[in-house]
């Protein structure tokens, strides 16, 4: 004979089973589909305001996350240092939520580096050093001279 305890646990069991393998299905589903239709989380970022197009280094990131502040300092100087040559743009996730999935943002701080003409080359997720950033421009073919 079942107890009331038994009563209760084992259909609460079997549906919380249930729900893990249609979410579990839904998952692959999705995955599936971005495979099917050659979504590969790349990028491409058309700009039309400036003319001459520059490689963009575009952090996604928000402005109370530590090692989102602890890049603050890096971006600035990369945009002092190397302007003319490239252009770094910020987007805090949490006022544009629309950026945050235009750009597959996972894990913030992100930063994606963009060719000339908007083409994604390179995401990396979490804090990256500025010697990092500057050697993998160097490693993408994009030679950057510090003014």
């Amino acid at each position: 004979m079942k107890t009331k305890w038994q009563k209760t646990v084992i259909p609460v069991a079997l549906i919380a089973a249930v729900m893990f393998v249609v979410v579990a299905k839904r998952i692959k589903y999705n995955y599936d589909l971005n495979a099917i239709n050659g979504t590969d989380n790349k990028t491409t970022v058309v700009d039309n305001e400036n003319a001459e197009q520059l490689p963009l280094l575009l952090e996604l990131g928000s402005h109370s996350c530590i090692p989102c502040k602890q890049m603050m300092p890096i971006l600035k100087e990369l945009t002092e240092s190397y302007q003319g040559q490239l252009k770094v743009q910020f987007i805090d996730v949490w006022q544009d939520r629309e950026s945050a999935q235009k750009y597959n943002v996972r894990l913030i701080p992100l930063q994606i580096f963009f060719d000339k003409q908007g083409n994604e080359l390179f995401r990396h997720e979490g804090f990256f050093a500025k010697e990092d950033i500057l050697a993998k421009w160097k490693e993408l073919g994009i030679e950057l001279v510090k003014k």
